[in-house]
């Protein structure tokens, strides 16, 4: 049985020394079990390769459990298993091997972690400390030993969100890898949020016009983006499983739970919530969670995108808002369509706020990601009113009577108003920019 034990993990390390992709993993296997049961490995590693769905290679452990477990396992590894050769503990290092689309990125080229600890300038063990895969953190009250200060932001309705902000050493570290790895990796087409060269304007404008907009609201979007897919990212960009989930944990935490009972009772978020948090997850406030959740959601993206085409629909994504728009045949089905949309999202590890979920055909104002849409892109009529008034305001009596939030630089403020109506609206926006040059600042 030890020997069992000694060949599935061999087996499992050289299959996870390379490229994993079929044609490498066959070649793997023969190169350490010979051609003699090659249609016995191909089985087994089809098998394999169908029992994984996340894309990625697993844990070793993982996959030496799966091969034991497998029936076709014995015959594949026959010829070691009665070799009287000594078998090999250990195989070949892991290796730095990005995907085919990402093999051209510069990128640190990182295959152990201590390779990893090398590159961020710390030591091992500082580097386990800030990843901390086993939560230990999770576990301990002291906030002075937490690598996030955790805040509450009141909501419109219901308990307040969660801001999980890194400390400087972590959010330096975190920052050094959205720079030098994730900005190199492009996200799906239709995603408009937190990507350079997109904005909240130019997914309004995909939908303007239209017969029908449908938009919807995944809930949590950062803390249900299911983690398997980010340490995805990093495999497929070429880290080896133990440095891609180190990376992982960098860019993760798991919330005490004891945090939830400062709030008042009447402000507590319900069990699931708790557990939600209490789980591993990106962290809502850290540099790299929006670049993440982004690439993590590209096979939602890939789906709601297809399912709009389908119905010859426009789709994008601004962060957790999802839109659809489209003509009077799809203005018909509706209902059915978010149905559809509420299934692919579940089937992707989110979920639908259905109390966020509005249908709005021409008769109505169809405000989307802050901004209306019927005919033209433009300023709601509430908001850009509310900025004449203010600007009125203070020609009239001055800004500083008007800097009821007590704004360190009122002026920038206004001025950064009045630059959005321009850019989405610059005839519109003219007389307000007169009237913003004629205060006495």
């Amino acid at each position: 049985m030890k020997a069992r034990d000694t060949v599935a993990r061999a087996l499992a390390t050289a299959m996870l020394a390379g490229e994993w992709t079929e044609p490498a993993l066959r070649q793997r296997a023969q190169g350490m079990l010979g051609r003699s049961t090659r249609r016995s490995q191909q089985a087994l590693i089809g098998e394999m390769l169908s029992a994984i769905h996340t894309g990625y290679p697993p844990s070793p452990d993982w996959l030496a459990s799966f091969l034991l477990a497998s029936p076709r396992f014995d015959r594949a590894a026959a010829p070691l298993r009665q070799s009287s050769a000594a078998i090999p503990p250990t195989l070949e290092p892991a290796v730095f091997t990005p995907a085919a689309k990402f093999a051209d990125f510069d990128i640190p080229r990182l295959a152990t972690v201590g390779d990893l600890a090398e590159w961020l300038g710390i030591s091992v063990a500082h580097l386990q400390w800030y990843a901390d895969v086993n939560h230990r953190l999770q576990r301990n009250s002291d906030t002075a030993l937490q690598h996030y200060q955790y805040k509450f932001a009141a909501k419109r309705s219901g308990p307040p969100r969660l801001i999980e902000a890194p400390k400087p050493q972590l959010k330096a570290i975190q920052r050094r890898l959205l720079k030098e790895i994730l900005d190199f990796v492009p996200c799906h087409d239709r995603a408009y949020g937190f990507v350079a060269g997109r904005s909240c304007l130019g997914a309004a404008q995909v939908h303007a016009g239209e017969a029908m907009v449908i938009a919807a609201d995944l809930t949590n979007f950062f803390p249900m983006t299911p983690l398997r897919r980010v340490h995805g990212i990093f495999r497929s960009l070429g880290y080896p499983w133990a440095v891609a989930r180190v990376l992982t944990g960098l860019c993760s935490t798991a919330t005490p739970s004891p945090l939830f009972l400062t709030l008042p009772v009447p402000q507590r978020h319900d069990l699931a919530t708790r557990q939600m948090f209490a789980a591993p997850h990106l962290p809502q406030g850290a540099p790299t969670s929006p670049a993440l959740a982004n690439l993590a959601a590209r096979s939602l993206d890939d789906r709601l995108h297809g399912l709009a085409r389908s119905r010859d629909a426009n789709y994008t994504r601004y962060a957790d808002d999802l839109v659809f728009s489209g003509g009077s045949d799809f203005a018909r089905g509706a209902a059915r369509f978010v149905a559809a949309v509420k299934e692919i999202a579940n089937d992707e590890g989110y979920r639908l706020n259905a109390r966020k979920t509005r249908i709005m055909g021409r008769g109505i104002a169809q405000r989307i990601t802050g901004l209306t849409v019927n005919d033209h892109v433009n300023l709601p009529r509430a908001d850009y009113d509310s900025l004449k008034a203010t600007l009125h305001n203070c020609r009239m009596n001055g800004p500083q009577a008007e800097n009821r939030a007590d704004r360190h630089d009122f002026r920038a403020h206004i001025a950064g108003r009045v630059a959005w109506a321009e850019a989405v609206n610059p005839a519109r926006a003219l007389k307000l920019r007169r009237m913003f040059e004629e205060i006495r600042w």
